[in-house]
């Protein structure tokens, strides 16, 4: 009789723990969210420009839903596109990105990639992401990254991986930098930096991780905004505590959204991102997100 309240326990967490899941992985993942923000970066009485930032789609050729919804981000009616990499899950995924990005191509737009932009995900223990435990960075198959990259430069997107650019979106002078992702050492920083030029009405850093050393040298070249994904917002949060990892040495406080980049003048805007790995399709606390970032004067 005693072991009776045992299994009842038992059973209700069971129970809950499996709803739960179900939640995390049908549920959750699917509720696709667009968040608007303001970032106050413009000089005085400058007119607001709007970027779209989009992260971390993590596309199968199957996910017709997702594709159907970023597509739809075109009706925002942005000034410029900014894309932080991890695009693909799958080998077969460029026609469903490009279905996604498709109706954005025509506006203004940059591009970093990320490491699933180069080679495929494969299963992880998720504990390496929470404990201290290491283990050796395994990749997958190799992704049609050059194809990818072919079609968004040839529609007249920015590439950003460790390259600078000004572009003219929304009637003002952008300056952009960017890196490749540092998540797998990617980046060379060194060999676009230098301090933001004068005569631009915006400078922009760009990078799929949001890595300290990257945000760091931007910022003292004078970035007033900085745009990284990478994180997928902690993709399993605890409601009232956040997120419980980064994947990077970025603060668990600052695993998505906007946050003033500390000991500098910069903005960073992190976005949760549109996807999951396709070993881990959860989301908890944390939908899947795009975001427009209204700029308007400091």
């Amino acid at each position: 009789m005693r072991k009776r309240p045992l299994y009842a326990l038992a059973a209700t967490m069971t129970a809950v723990g499996g709803a739960t899941f179900a939640y995390a992985s049908l549920v959750e993942r699917n509720m696709f969210t667009l968040r608007r923000l303001s970032v106050p970066v413009l000089e005085p009485d400058a007119e607001p420009l709007r970027i779209l930032h989009l992260s971390d789609l993590h596309m199968m050729p199957d996910q017709h839903r997702k594709q159907a919804w970023v597509a739809a981000l075109a009706g925002t009616d942005p000034d410029l596109v900014v894309v932080t990499g991890d695009n693909m899950a799958s080998p077969d995924a460029v026609p469903g990105v490009l279905r996604a990005l498709e109706p954005l191509l025509p506006v203004p737009g940059a591009f970093v990639f990320g490491s699933n932009d180069y080679r495929g995900p494969v299963w992880k223990n998720p504990l390496r992401y929470v404990l201290p435990i290491e283990n050796e960075y395994v990749q997958g198959v190799e992704l049609p990254t050059e194809t990818l990259r072919q079609a968004l430069t040839d529609a007249g997107w920015a590439d950003l991986n460790n390259a600078r650019t000004v572009l003219k979106a929304g009637g003002r002078s952008i300056e952009l930098a960017g890196v490749d992702d540092p998540h797998v050492d990617r980046d060379d920083y060194p060999s676009v930096a230098g301090p933001a030029t004068p005569g631009a009405d915006l400078h922009l850093g760009v990078t799929h991780t949001p890595a300290s050393r990257v945000l760091d040298a931007m910022a003292a070249d004078g970035f007033a905004l900085l745009l990284a994904g990478h994180t997928h917002g902690g993709q399993v949060c605890i409601p009232g505590y956040g997120a419980l990892t980064t994947n990077c040495d970025l603060p668990h406080s600052m695993a998505k959204g906007l946050h003033r980049w500390p000991g500098s003048d910069s903005w960073l805007h992190v976005s949760a991102g549109l996807g999951t790995h396709p070993t881990a399709p959860i989301r908890f606390a944390c939908r899947p997100e795009a975001s427009i970032l209204t700029l308007i004067p400091r």
